[in-house]
């Protein structure tokens, strides 16, 4: 392994991503892992690499850094303008960088996260079999205890990279945009049947918006309306990412990545794949729907995905 990047200005959040830490939820200690796990998977496939090799999540741009040396790179995920050196370059497509290049990500409103990926991924020492930084818990990251990076860090890579990947992006077939109105699939699961049928009814019809309140822990979101007669608290017991908690205020709020591993809110549903990635890049203020989905069909897409990008857990 040799240097490969160093960090100029990290915004205001970058931090070391893979796939994340599992089987420690019982201990307390959460996933973590690519918000947009979707962008993240495509990086990797794009350079041909592990599914899990780590990369830099990049939140609302204003991110820049050095290459030390020549390179394959690609940025996936909101489609923030990109420039090496003062060249335009695109977003999900692979690049080439020389020793010496810079690589500055801007921002706009087309999404929330992107995705820096190189060959064989960024290395660090894994803490609980990963290195997925997770601020709250102290966990992953170049240090080992959850900072996010900062000017001045270096990062090392793999070497001895084939140059044939340059230019290749996804088939057009692939959508990459996030839709202006997404309508994000939802499976009823855990206490969905002590929620009124209005309620549930009142969930898929009406429209949410994303609330200043979200982070790599949760978000809450606002409907037109509160969701009537929701069930009181209860025992807290383990919460699954993309779990849909509704509290008293009847609003309901989406765990992500870096969330508690217990909660005493009641579930009304869990999100789809998909659907998380989509919400991982909108806004504040960005509206969007629930629809109701069935586990056979979440679980049909899950294995596409998991077959499609090699996951093996």
């Amino acid at each position: 392994m040799t240097e490969l990047l160093g960090i100029q200005q990290p915004g205001l959040l970058a931090t070391l991503q893979d796939l994340g830490r599992f089987g420690y939820q019982a201990q307390g200690i959460t996933e973590g892992g690519p918000m947009d796990e979707r962008a993240f998977l495509w990086a990797n496939r794009l350079l041909g690499n592990p599914y899990n090799a780590a990369q830099i999540e990049i939140t609302l741009g204003q991110f820049k850094a050095q290459f030390s040396r020549a390179t394959l790179f690609v940025v996936t995920g909101a489609d923030f303008p990109l420039k090496l050196n003062d060249k335009t370059v695109k977003s999900w497509r692979v690049t080439q960088a020389q020793a010496g290049d810079t690589l500055a990500v801007g921002s706009n409103e087309s999404g929330l996260r992107c995705y820096l990926a190189v060959p064989g991924g960024f290395q660090a020492k894994p803490v609980f079999g990963s290195v997925a930084t997770v601020v709250r818990d102290g966990l992953g990251g170049l240090r080992q205890q959850g900072q996010p990076l900062q000017s001045g860090d270096v990062l090392t890579a793999a070497t001895g990279v084939s140059k044939t990947l340059e230019s290749r992006r996804p088939s057009s077939s692939v959508v990459t945009a996030i839709p202006n109105r997404p309508v994000l699939s939802l499976v009823p699961a855990a206490q969905v049947q002590q929620f009124s049928r209005t309620a549930r009814q009142l969930l898929v019809k009406q429209t949410y918006r994303v609330t200043e309140k979200h982070d790599r822990m949760g978000v809450r979101l606002q409907g037109q309306q509160a969701l009537p007669d929701s069930p009181a608290s209860m025992i807290s017991e383990p919460l699954p990412i993309g779990s849909v908690q509704v509290p008293a205020d009847g609003q309901p709020i989406v765990m992500m990545n870096d969330h508690q591993t217990l909660g005493g809110y009641p579930k009304i549903g869990v999100l789809s794949w998909t659907a998380r990635s989509i919400l991982a890049q909108l806004p504040a203020g960005r509206k969007f729907q629930f629809r109701w989905l069935e586990l056979a069909e979440a679980q049909r897409e899950l294995r596409q995905v998991w077959r499609f990008f090699n996951i093996q857990r």
